[in-house]
């Protein structure tokens, strides 16, 4: 989930624990991803920084047409599906091979903040994404920053070492003009904040062809 400049040697989840902190996290992602991007049933989905088990992703396996998933380490079984391609690598650098407009929807649920340069993996969503595609991008707010601390450093209800690994955070205004230099038009970009203000999610749709 994190680029070369620092690189980590674990995927979020590989240790196996995963709190009831983080439990609700990534269901309140997974009712906004359903909530704004609709249904991703027989798309070719992407979801980069997906964690070991791609806990997400492991929902809609049986419904989408093909899934790419990218994280530093992935669990063994899920590469083993044939419409599942898994690239085990950091942020930009494993996103380089995928082709050009080769997804129809792409998620990166809690990643940016971990990355030192997330302008260039913005861009690659922006080439990878397909003419009407859709890209959605969760990431804390600062707001949130208070909140995920005070719960790691404090209550050890989180993992601190997710915490130290965070760059940045990231309100509406902060999102919406890396979103625009990744080549994302601004009448196509929904940037707003949710899950009670301590994050930022956003929805880019891709322009149709010849529009």
């Amino acid at each position: 989930m994190a680029d070369t400049e620092v690189a980590r040697d674990s995927a979020f989840g590989q240790d196996g624990r995963i709190t009831a902190v983080d439990r609700a996290g990534v269901w309140l992602s997974g009712h906004q991803i359903r909530r704004t991007v609709g249904s991703i049933d027989g798309k070719d989905v992407g979801d980069f920084g997906c964690g070991f088990q791609a806990t997400y992703m492991r929902t809609v396996l049986t419904t989408v047409r093909s899934a790419t998933l990218v994280d530093i380490s992935l669990a063994e079984d899920l590469g083993s599906r044939p419409h599942v391609t898994a690239i085990e690598g950091t942020l930009p650098g494993a996103l380089e091979a995928l082709p050009d407009q080769s997804l129809d929807v792409i998620l990166c649920m809690s990643v940016l903040e971990h990355l030192w340069e997330p302008g260039q993996t913005l861009a690659h969503f922006r080439r990878l994404v397909r003419p009407g595609g859709v890209v959605a991008v969760n990431v804390p707010s600062w707001r949130g920053k208070r909140a995920l601390e005070f719960s790691a450093f404090r209550l050890g209800l989180s993992p601190a070492s997710e915490m130290d690994d965070h760059k940045t955070y990231y309100d509406p205004r902060d999102l919406w003009p890396l979103l625009v230099a990744a080549g994302f038009m601004p009448h196509g970009i929904r940037c707003f904040r949710h899950k009670f203000g301590l994050n930022t999610f956003a929805v880019c749709k891709a322009d149709p062809a010849g529009t």
